[in-house]
């Protein structure tokens, strides 16, 4: 008699679907970055974000931080549809090996630096200051981990530090999410919005991402 397994099309059902949503969701969220970046292509000082910025407009130093950083920040959202797929790291080494330097000089070397001085000039007060700067930190601190781990070729601890970084990248993303959901939801004074949706941005997206790392260490122990 002839067994038919059907295992081996659920889990690669399974594998496409979760592909597709990853990658869809992924394709949105870029779509919607270029989108908004591409409002600032102008440099007009009445345009968006720079609208509740304009104590700062006339700041030199923040308004050239503010610009590196929007036409910069994309970059690292694009690392997305590489670095994390085991079948893309088999196939193409080189690849992934030259997109983990852009996303790294990126981070380290360009958004890092532009976004402290963004941090320092952050709404909010003290609390929007702190969550601004905390997420730098955390960002400069987990990419360069990452960087350390892959040099001492610890593959698995640069894996769990560069999903640690690329959920801090995200948080460009689940930041404008989470503040359209709760100024549509909630009726708060703008100020303390600001502050709320300042850390929702990025403490859930480490939580997700530590949920992840434990998930996937399970799956493969």
């Amino acid at each position: 008699m002839i067994k038919i397994s059907v295992a081996q099309p659920i889990i690669n059902l399974k594998f496409v679907i979760k592909v597709f949503v990853t990658y869809f969701v992924l394709s949105i969220s870029c779509f919607l970055m270029l989108r908004t970046i591409i409002g600032y292509t102008s440099f007009r000082d009445d345009v968006q974000f720079l609208l509740f910025k304009q104590d700062y407009i006339d700041n030199q130093l923040w308004k050239i931080a503010f610009y590196i950083h929007v036409f910069s920040a994309v970059m690292t959202l694009f690392a997305g549809y590489t670095q994390f797929s085991s079948q893309f790291l088999e196939q193409h080494r080189a690849l992934h090996r030259l997109v983990g330097k852009i996303y790294i000089f990126t981070v380290l070397v360009i958004n890092v630096p532009v976004g402290m001085i963004m941090a320092l000039y952050a709404n909010g007060g003290f609390l929007g200051k702190a969550a601004f700067v905390l997420l730098d930190i955390l960002w400069f601190l987990f990419t360069y981990k990452a960087v350390i781990a892959v040099k001492s070729r610890d593959f698995v601890n640069h894996r769990n530090h560069m999903i640690r970084s690329y959920a801090l990248t995200c948080s460009a993303i689940t930041l404008r999410t989470w503040k359209i959901i709760l100024s549509y939801s909630f009726d708060i004074e703008p100020e303390q919005l600001y502050i709320i949706y300042s850390w929702m941005g990025f403490v859930p997206n480490l939580v997700i991402a530590e949920w992840y790392i434990r998930f996937i260490t399970k799956q493969r122990a």
